[in-house]
């Protein structure tokens, strides 16, 4: 976090989120260290940076002290988006970002992730949905057993360049069988 990178987990509620602890809680996880005067959290702040998440994240909670997994896996999304953006991160790596949201939620997290990219955040999107590759990559990395097969820019990403790349054949040189 000290060097600027901040990490969306493919599974939020097992590796996100604190799912028994309020949308506040799971917001300011990651900025705490900034809202502490000595041991003492400043609390009339970290409900103030909350709800400014709430807020410009359009996050639907009756309230910011809301227990996380109450809320749809859209707007448990936008929170631990709310995490890393109160961090200002330079890098943020987001690992399926849209999987297991609605149509409505996955559009706010695009918009999102847009807005990042133009502020000059660098975002990494990992990704198995292809409409969502092509829609926000600028440059694409395709990756087959943990090696890289290509590399596409965003006029050579097409769904079928793509797939050509993912579906290599075998990647093993002669010698290493």
């Amino acid at each position: 976090m000290r060097a600027g990178f901040g990490y969306a987990p493919e599974e939020r509620k097992a590796q996100a989120l604190l799912l028994h602890r309020g949308v506040r809680d799971n917001m300011t996880l990651a900025v705490l260290d900034r809202l502490r005067r000595g041991r003492v959290v400043r609390r009339k702040q970290e409900r103030r940076l909350a709800q400014r998440y709430v807020d410009s994240l359009r996050v639907r909670t009756p309230s910011i002290e809301q227990e996380v997994r109450k809320l749809s896996g859209g707007n448990q999304q936008k929170v631990v988006l709310a995490r890393w953006l109160a961090r200002k991160p330079k890098v943020l790596v987001l690992d399926e970002p849209t999987r297991g949201v609605d149509v409505g939620a996955k559009v706010e997290i695009y918009r999102i992730v847009d807005q990042l990219a133009a502020d000059g955040v660098a975002v990494l999107v990992i990704s198995s949905e292809l409409p969502e590759v092509l829609g926000l990559a600028d440059r694409v990395v395709v990756m087959q057993g943990g090696r890289v097969t290509g590399e596409l820019s965003r006029a050579d990403a097409t769904e079928a360049a793509i797939l050509s790349l993912a579906m290599a054949e075998d990647l093993t040189p002669e010698e290493d069988r």
